[in-house]
């Protein structure tokens, strides 16, 4: 009973997400065009430069469009469920929310789900296939590999959110959350691949950006529709996103446990 309510509110936000039809025409335009001229930089970049990051020129393009089409599903430009939550925390309506007998956590999770699974659906598929017909994509005929594929995006965004979701509990202490938010939706952009693939980063700087939470969001997803995890490793990369989503979910349960005995709310 329970996960079917769960399951419910997860429609619910691919629901949502799906009336705003003309904004999700203009975001696979915009993604199609940022793609197109990410895609002819890394084409110079990886003439310049063969294997660059291990990547031959036909995977470094198709990491460009797998970046297109998990930008939005990730939330790494933000306009997730962050915003709302954190505006509820300062009106004070986040009062009512903990006495549903819903749990908050999941409540969001299972909302954040559904946007997810909308944005790789709706913005996702339209310009990689824009991508395909132009250039020369190292995609995988192995369903296997496109199933691995999809778990590791869904673990992707479970870090996504758990993230996210810590960065709207900072609303309980702060008068504005803005500055953590910006500091936040920074780090992701750079240390989940999208500007460059992190394999690209020297030294310590590639071990350390590999080694945090934001990689899972791209990165390890990208490796492993390219095919550079496999057999034991594809399991391990799996591992990765899922040991750090469980660590984020159990920090952001344990400071929702202590905003809730403090019930801080801006206002009231």
């Amino acid at each position: 009973m329970r996960g079917g309510f769960y399951a419910a509110v997860a429609v619910r936000g691919f629901r949502r997400y799906a009336t705003y039809r003309t904004a999700t025409l203009a975001g696979v335009f915009t993604n199609t065009v940022f793609g197109f001229i990410i895609a002819y930089s890394y084409e110079a970049l990886w003439g310049q430069r063969p294997h660059l990051g291990g990547y031959t020129e036909a995977q470094a393009l198709t990491y460009v469009w797998i970046g297109q089409a998990l930008l939005q599903t990730m939330a790494l430009m933000a306009g997730g469920f962050e915003e709302e939550l954190a505006e509820r925390i300062r009106s004070g309506d986040i009062a009512v929310d903990l006495y549903r007998p819903a749990d908050l956590q999941g409540w969001w999770l299972s909302a954040d789900l559904g946007r997810a699974c909308f944005h790789l659906l709706g913005r996702g598929v339209a310009p990689m296939v824009c991508g395909a017909l132009v250039f020369e994509l190292a995609l995988p005929t192995n369903p296997v590999t496109w199933l691995l594929f999809l778990v590791s995006v869904t673990l992707g965004v479970v870090v996504s959110f758990a993230i996210r979701f810590l960065v709207a509990l900072s609303s309980f202490w702060l008068l504005d959350g803005a500055g953590v938010s910006q500091v936040v939706f920074l780090a992701g952009l750079f240390f989940s691949g999208m500007l460059l693939p992190l394999t690209v980063f020297p030294g310590w700087l590639g071990v350390l950006a590999r080694a945090l939470p934001w990689s899972a969001m791209l990165q390890v997803p990208a490796d492993v529709l390219l095919g550079r995890h496999e057999g034991t490793g594809a399991l391990l990369a799996l591992a990765f996103q899922a040991g750090w989503a469980a660590a984020l979910l159990l920090t952001g349960r344990a400071l929702q446990a202590v905003a809730a005995r403090r019930v801080v709310v801006q206002g009231g």
